[in-house]
């Protein structure tokens, strides 16, 4: 039997290696966050038909809370420093984190209903001015590979995701701008309320 090796991955898969063998304490917890979550993507979209829509809702609940800082996004989502965002009415704060939990929640359960052979790769971590950045890939049965690059903070010695780089777009960036400009023109409460709507058409059309 005749072995072909692939040189080009090898190289990659060497440099992968020790590149990880001299990861950090603060790097190995950020990248075992990423693979919780994607372990749990994975499952959710395995089981997409027998879950359905509010279960796979359901069962994602419980891992974005425990792997992201949406008190952080939402803060840097709606434009705010640390002190202004402490200064908003506990109410509009606390409805403003539900509804940004549970859009989370929809849109995960909606992007990922179904499994056609796609793996998750972590493909490197790297330590920036405090924060850690997680690169990884999904891979899909056609060998098509899509860019998914997490950036995570410690808060209290627990480290969690506070952006997403899909294909170098930054899901920050992109909500920070729709949202201030809502805010700007209609107030947090309108926003609120579009997120809200979100939600229920996710639901409406979720299967």
């Amino acid at each position: 039997m005749r072995t072909t090796i692939n040189f080009g991955t090898l190289t990659i898969s060497l440099l992968a290696l020790c590149h990880f063998a001299h990861a950090t304490p603060a790097a190995n917890d950020a990248q075992a966050v990423v693979e919780k979550l994607h372990a749990t993507l994975l499952n959710v979209m395995r089981d997409a038909d027998s879950l359905s829509y509010k279960g796979r809702v359901q069962t994602l609940n419980g891992v974005l809370a425990e792997t992201f800082d949406f008190t952080t996004i939402g803060r840097i989502v709606t434009g705010n420093s640390a002190e202004q965002w402490n200064a908003l009415d506990d109410a509009q704060r606390s409805r403003f984190l539900d509804v940004f939990a549970q859009l989370s929640a929809a849109t995960y359960a909606s992007n990922f209903d179904g499994y056609s052979g796609e793996v998750f790769e972590t493909l490197g971590v790297e330590e920036k001015r405090g924060n850690v950045l997680v690169k990884t890939v999904i891979v899909k049965s056609d060998g098509d590979q899509v860019t998914l690059d997490y950036v995570l903070r410690e808060t209290n010695g627990v480290w969690q995701i506070v952006n997403v780089i899909a294909s170098g777009v930054s899901d920050l960036s992109l909500k920070r701008a729709d949202y201030t400009a809502v805010i700007k023109s209609e107030g947090l409460d309108s926003l609120i309320g579009k997120l809200t709507d979100k939600v229920a058409n996710y639901a409406s059309s979720g299967r």
